[in-house]
């Protein structure tokens, strides 16, 4: 499974590729950070991140993308560009016919480091030895971005079986009936 992962930002939008499989080996296909200038409109910071978002679907052809659920903050208006930011995932999701799920942030840290109270300085660490990498990735949003990526290869992967083997008795039992 190849999955990008995408921590959500209107000013920093952190991409990952990983590709793997639950227990096997995972490996980095593709991490990078989208910026758009704060001073810019935000009809044309938006149209920026649907086309750079849009070039990594196509460069590297994910099965999935994991993006991360926007939770409550302070700032409104930070969460306000999150939120437009995972908006523009989800609709370039739509448009490539790729399915796409939301992790919060604590399932993501419980996934990546076993801890849903981890700091970004250990969920960062993990990824970089689940990688296999040599340093951490920088800036901390393309890292963020890895591990939505891994989280969904370890979380949702069985998510999905478990969806698909309910569909099935449900199925088999309709046809009891």
């Amino acid at each position: 499974m190849r999955v990008l992962g995408i921590d959500p930002g209107l000013t920093r939008c952190g991409v990952g590729i990983v590709s793997g499989a639950p227990g096997s080996t995972l490996s980095l296909d593709g991490v990078g950070v989208i910026m758009t200038p704060t001073d810019a409109d935000l009809d044309d910071r938006l149209l920026s991140l649907h086309s750079e978002i849009t070039q990594w679907v196509q460069k590297y052809s994910p099965d999935v993308i994991a993006v991360e659920r926007v939770f409550s903050q302070h700032n409104v208006r930070t969460v306000m560009g999150t939120a437009q930011a995972a908006g523009i995932a989800l609709l370039v999701a739509a448009q490539n016919n790729i399915p796409v799920f939301m992790h919060t942030p604590s399932e993501v840290k419980a996934a990546v480091t076993g801890s849903g109270r981890a700091n970004k300085s250990q969920v960062s660490e993990m990824v970089k030895r689940l990688l296999n990498l040599q340093e951490i990735p920088k800036p901390a949003d393309s890292a963020d971005a890895l591990a939505l990526a891994i989280c969904h290869i370890w979380r949702g992967g069985a998510n999905s079986k478990i969806k698909s083997a309910v569909a099935a008795e449900k199925k088999r039992l309709a046809a009891l009936r």
